[in-house]
């Protein structure tokens, strides 16, 4: 494959060179060339050979540079070539549960292990090709993070609709033997794979330890948009606290065997079992919080440190915050707690509930501004909505239904200033992020 080259960095080892935008490289010391991966890999070395293709013509190009300096190539796309996309078609699938008219982003599935590799995305497996496993072993492709749901094959075929989901498998064993670390996700979804199933994969992974690092489980979320899907129904007080008891159980046994926990529960568990949060040394340093694993612990933790420090603003304010159903009784308890350090403070904190998606799902970072618009329409008492940044995309400015935080301002009459999935930093918002006197919107002509 020959990857065009569309920029050269001035001065860098490839601009000294020769090499130009236009050109194509076609391999690195013989190693062909189709993504970032190899690009990054093979051009590590001091000395290099490169075959170029330039108007038409092979050529073959030396370049001396620094051991792990970069060449200084620029390309059409940051993976050169096009993300995979899933091959998937999950019983538990979010995407496929999502209405029409939403941000174009949003339903791509991304199945890519370049991707896990450089960002922690989560992969099924099932997109790889056995050139691409031997890549991941050759370059010691570390750590991977495996979306792994059950070590039964056919199980594992019949809730992927994927025929090859099960035979891939056995990539996990060959990425163990290899020295490859993994990080394992399983969606656990009521009556499929819970229960003896779950036991079962636990067992598995549990004992690929130290190559498996971090086992999360979460439950699957469904929204009011399933129609024509699996029949699957959401986890209840009961359910949700049968299927903690089997992982608190394999954590308590790896924490005896290795020192850490290795299977840990997202905090939706706990919530849905109605049990006490754990504390932040269950964790383990956090290896899986991006999958909501110990979040609640690790904000709380921080704002219940900042508080201890934090000075009393001068003023007195009134400051309205919303979350969603799961994070609601947190965010209250640490609004009373902050108004109990600074009596000049004012803090209401707004529940929303997620009917845009159907009421079943309760993470804030799925709130729509529809759903807080309408919610919070004349209940407001300040001029201020503070409103946590998971709930808009990367660039801060659209939430999931295309509307923005003007959309939200203009609707409510208020300024939204956004507060990050920090609890110091929220702390701090709560105290000096506000800036407005005491002042009802009741009050205002």
């Amino acid at each position: 494959m020959a990857v065009k080259i569309t920029e050269v960095k001035k001065g860098s080892p490839a601009d000294k060179a020769g090499l130009a935008k236009g050109v194509s490289i076609l391999s690195i010391d013989g190693s062909e060339i189709n993504d970032m991966l190899d690009y990054e890999f093979y051009s590590t070395k001091a000395r290099l050979e490169l075959a170029v293709c330039r108007k038409g013509k092979l050529e073959y190009i030396q370049v001396k540079k620094e051991e792990y300096q970069p060449l200084g190539c620029e390309f059409e796309t940051f993976l050169i070539d096009k993300k995979h996309s899933c091959r998937n078609k999950c019983m538990f699938c979010f995407i496929d549960q999502l209405p029409k008219g939403l941000r174009e982003t949003l339903y791509f599935k991304d199945d890519d292990e370049r991707l896990s590799f450089l960002y922690g995305n989560y992969i099924t497996l099932t997109n790889l090709s056995e050139r691409e496993v031997e890549r991941v072993k050759r370059m010691h492709i570390s750590p991977i993070n495996i979306s792994v749901h059950t070590v039964d094959p056919a199980l594992r075929v019949k809730m992927m609709t994927n025929k090859h989901a099960g035979e891939v498998l056995r990539y996990i064993d060959e990425f163990a033997e290899a020295g490859i670390e993994m990080n394992c996700q399983i969606v656990l979804c009521p009556g499929v794979n819970d229960g003896k199933k779950l036991e079962e994969t636990l067992d598995k992974l549990t004992g690929l330890y130290p190559a498996v690092q971090s086992i999360a489980a979460v439950p699957f979320g469904k929204t009011r948009y399933r129609e024509g899907l699996y029949p699957l129904e959401v986890y209840d007080q009961h359910s949700a606290g049968q299927v903690l008891d089997i992982l608190e159980r394999y954590g308590e046994k790896s924490l005896s065997e290795h020192g850490l926990r290795l299977v840990y529960p997202s905090d939706e568990w706990f919530l849905l079992a109605r049990r006490p949060m754990p504390a932040a040394e269950y964790y383990d340093g956090y290896p899986q919080i991006e999958n909501g694993v110990g979040m609640w612990r690790k904000f709380y933790d921080e704002f219940m440190e900042q508080l201890k420090v934090i000075k009393p603003g001068w003023l007195p304010r009134h400051v309205d915050t919303v979350t969603g159903e799961s994070a609601y009784p947190l965010i209250s308890l640490l609004a009373q707690q902050m108004m109990k350090r600074d009596k000049r403070l004012k803090i209401r904190v707004h529940k929303v509930k997620n009917e845009f998606f159907g009421g079943n799902v309760t993470v804030a970072g799925l709130i729509t501004a529809t759903d807080i618009i309408r919610q919070l329409r004349g209940r407001l008492d300040s001029h201020i909505l503070f409103v946590p940044e998971v709930m808009l995309r990367e660039e801060k400015d659209l939430f999931l239904d295309n509307l923005s935080i003007q959309d939200v301002e203009k609707e409510l009459h208020v300024k939204v200033k956004l507060t990050p999935q920090d609890g110091a930093a929220f702390a701090k918002m709560l105290i000096k992020g506000g800036g407005s006197p005491w002042q009802s919107l009741s009050s205002r002509s």
